[in-house]
């Protein structure tokens, strides 16, 4: 796929990076040379320099045939007009664009084909706040992914000494938890992928990803963490967007409070938001975290637009006693420094951004794509078409079908209607089919087999 990126930002260098692996044929375009530079450093792509939105620019980057324009950059005005021109001048099939601000998003009748032809907008910000209510609502959880519109949940847990997992075979698990019907898909130990089979045994420190239909989630984390109690009290360091946002997500079910350090920004939350108590001062000031009852906090998340901060106040809260603590990090190399460490949860808007692009790259009928393990790993969500003559994958079982090596079928939503795969179970036309991959290299396989032909027979 012949892809323009707009933005050699964190977002774009990053999104660069994982498309290109992927045999993508990648143009980004910036206006900082030595940034552009760098990229062409290590990546296998062309760069183009100039501002994003010009004509010239984009016509020399290749926009006549490109398949894809992905406009990452800081700024909404630029990448609104750049779906624009794209569409206007070189009738580029599809356009992708951050827009950050909400003054914009909440009118979204100005994104259509008659007014500013964007094809898919990104809010980072929201990607990133429904990321952290869906980990707050889900205690013990270090990742909670959505499939087929909410109806079926993906989650990571770690296996802990003394816990219901450790010590036990997997074929136990539905002895453990009769009518409900849950799959483990995979297992990472010491950062290693772990295909679970019937007799795996799980150790402690293991990451287990399992998945259910959503309304079963609660009784089954009720069961596999047994000792995570319900979250009440919450604080957040950051009233920007993200921050603002969360706490008006969460103040209805929630004991919310907000620390800003912002004075003006701080009264200005205060007026917006119903239930949470705004306080102004330093996240990292450890008086007010006490004054504030950091040590009867369930659990403190640092939202701040500065990585330093969130990792110190974050690092700090847990020192003083938070119950479990988040941190929001954007330089990549951070979130391997922290993760598994005091920090329990590095969230990484990065990567919450590229799996909300991953599905529109994909070929075949791919809805959703979550990157993993740090883009190691990938768990989609196909759409089946065709009939047994058309299809790889249409009126055969489980075992039936050909999967690359580390990738499994593990629900499938056929209607209303969740079923955990099973061997036996057997694919119809229209389902929609949960995989998870724990090697990411295998992508391409797993898209030819939603690929209808003329024939497979």
């Amino acid at each position: 796929m012949k892809i323009i990126i707009l933005g050699a930002g964190q977002v774009g260098m990053t999104v660069a990076e994982v498309l290109a692996s992927e045999a993508n044929d990648i143009t980004i375009i910036d206006r900082d040379a030595e940034r552009l530079r760098a990229l062409q450093d290590h990546l296998d792509i062309r760069t183009v320099l100039g501002h994003a939105s010009h004509p010239d620019v984009l016509k020399k980057a290749g926009a006549e045939d490109v398949d894809l324009l992905l406009a990452v950059t800081n700024s909404d005005e630029t990448n609104m007009i750049a779906c624009q021109v794209a569409y206007t001048l070189f009738h580029t099939p599809t356009k992708i664009a951050r827009v950050r601000a909400v003054e914009y998003l909440n009118h979204r009748q100005l994104f259509c084909q008659e007014a500013l032809p964007i094809d898919v907008l990104i809010s980072p910000e929201q990607l990133v706040t429904d990321s952290i209510r869906r980990l707050i609502e889900t205690p013990g959880a270090l990742q909670v992914l959505d499939f087929a519109d909410g109806r079926v949940r993906l989650v990571a847990l770690k296996a802990y000494y003394g816990g219901p997992l450790v010590g036990h075979a997997l074929r136990e698990l539905p002895q453990r938890m009769p009518g409900i019907d849950t799959r483990v898909v995979a297992v990472f130990r010491h950062g290693r992928a772990i295909v679970p089979e019937g007799d795996t045994v799980i150790e402690a420190d293991d990451e287990v990803f399992f998945i259910a239909a959503a309304e079963h989630i609660h009784a089954v984390m009720g069961e596999l963490r047994k000792l995570d109690k319900p979250v009440r009290r919450i604080i957040l360091a950051g009233g920007g967007n993200i921050g603002q946002r969360l706490a008006r997500g969460l103040e209805s079910n929630y004991n919310v409070k907000l620390i800003e350090h912002s004075m003006d920004r701080a009264r200005a939350l205060s007026e917006a938001l119903d239930k949470t108590i705004v306080l102004q001062g330093d996240a990292a000031d450890e008086d007010l975290l006490r004054e504030e009852n950091i040590d009867n906090t369930d659990v403190f998340c640092a939202v701040t637009d500065d990585d330093q901060i969130n990792i110190l106040s974050a690092m700090l809260a847990k020192r003083m006693g938070a119950r479990k603590v988040m941190s929001l990090i954007n330089r990549s190399a951070y979130v391997d420094l922290v993760q598994s460490g005091i920090i329990d949860i590095a969230i990484s808007p990065q990567q919450t951004t590229i799996s909300s692009l991953l599905a529109h790259v994909r070929r075949g009928d791919v809805v959703v794509a979550h990157s993993l393990r740090r883009g190691a790993a990938e768990a989609i969500e196909a759409v089946a078409h065709g009939d047994s003559r058309t299809s790889r994958v249409v009126g055969r079982t489980v075992e039936q079908i050909k999967l690359p090596p580390g990738t499994t079928i593990d629900a499938v939503v056929r209607g209303e209607k969740v079923i955990i795969a099973h061997h036996d179970t057997r694919i119809e036309a229209d389902d929609h089919v949960i995989l998870f991959l724990i090697d990411k290299k295998h992508v391409t396989d797993v898209e030819k087999l939603f690929q209808v032909g003329v024939t497979f027979l």
